[in-house]
Parts: C-alpha cells; structure tokens; sequence
C-alpha cells in the first residue's frame, strides 16, 4: 500500500536528505554543470588554495540558501509561496553540486562546519517565515541580491585565471539574481539598508570560517 506523506512529512525527509549528504557525501556527477565542456587550466599552489577557498565558500553559501528556503517554507503561510520557496531551493540544488564537483577537481572538501550552517540557516528561515509571507519573500530576495554581491567579488579574485570555476560562478550568479526577481514579483518586502548591511555582517562569520575550514 502506497504511502501518503503530508507536506510536513515530505519537508522533514527532505531535511533529513540533506542532513545525510552533509555528514557521508557522495561524488557528484554533474554533466550539466556550466564547466562541464570547459578545459581545466594549471593553477598555480596558491591559485589552487585560494580558488578552493572561494568555491567553499560559495558551497557553504548554496547548503545555506538550502536550509533558509526549507526553514521558510516550513513557517509560510500561503501555498504559492511555499511552493515558490521550495522550487527555488530544488534549483539551487544544482548550485550545490556544481560547488561540490569543482571542489573534488581542485582536490579540496566542503567546510567541516555545513552542518552547523544547515541547522541555523534553517531555524533563522522559520523564524523568518513567521513573521509573514511579503517579509519572507523580501528576505529571500535581499539574501540572494547580497550572494550575487559575493559572487562578483569571487570571479575578479579570480581575474579570469580559472575558467571553469568562473563558468560555475558566472551561472550561480544569473539564477541568484532570477530568484532574487521572482521574490520581489511575488511581493517581496524591500528591507532598508540598515537591515542589509546586519545581513552582510552575520555573512562575514560564514565566509570567513568556511574558506579555513
């Protein structure tokens, strides 16, 4: 007999999903990855280190935007943005795994640390999502519009020196501002300035942790 779950069962397998990949991953294939048909170059040691760096930040970033979709579509209170929340957390999957791939190409891991980032992430998007759909929405676009910030900051570290990290980056950096758009479509609040910038302070700590470790 077929099993049918609630929407609250299937949120819950879904973080539990998550939670396994974190602990035991698994090597990723990703065939559509903006990299995949494009040559590898020699880094120098230190290009190699510093891009691995970047590229854990932006994976530590994409389990983040994970979690807060999740935590905010667990709290909605409307189905279309609960559903808007949880197709926009199935595309940025795609982001995770590119992160991931580029990451075993550079020999390098993911930050000890996701986990960490997972359940906070989550229980900063619920409590979020309490506090109504139209400040939901505008957390999600003001969160994406700060990672597109991140992003352009990452490929002229680069200086065009790592074609293909930048391909994966350049993509990540068009879908997060499409999603950022969506939200703001839907009704998403505008957060003043000042809330942005407490926004890109509470960044800092997982930027900085997360290119170390």
């Amino acid at each position: 007999m077929r099993r049918h779950f609630s929407p609250l069962d299937r949120l819950l397998i879904g973080i539990n999903h998550q939670l396994d990949r974190l602990h035991a991953p698994k090597p990723v294939i990703a065939a559509d990855s903006p990299a995949h048909a494009i040559a590898d170059v020699e880094l120098s040691a230190a290009q190699q280190q510093h891009h691995a760096g970047l590229m854990r930040i932006d994976h530590t970033g994409e389990v983040c935007a994970q979690a807060l979709y999740q935590g905010q579509a667990f709290t909605a209170r409307s189905a279309a943005t609960r559903t808007l929340l949880l197709d926009s957390a199935a595309e940025e999957y795609s982001h995770l795994c590119w992160c991931e791939q580029r990451l075993q190409q550079l020999d390098a891991k993911p930050s000890l640390l996701n986990p960490l980032f997972y359940a906070g992430s989550f229980a900063m998007g619920a409590a979020v999502g309490t506090l109504g759909d139209k400040i939901s929405l505008g957390f999600i676009a003001a969160t994406e519009e700060l990672v597109g910030e991140h992003l352009q900051s990452h490929l002229q570290q680069m200086q065009d020196s790592d074609p293909k990290s930048q391909a994966v980056l350049q993509q990540m950096h068009t879908d997060e501002l499409t999603h950022a758009h969506k939200a703001r479509l839907a009704g998403g609040w505008y957060f003043p300035p000042f809330i942005k910038n407490v926004m890109l302070t509470l960044s800092k700590v997982m930027v900085y942790s997360s290119y170390r470790v």
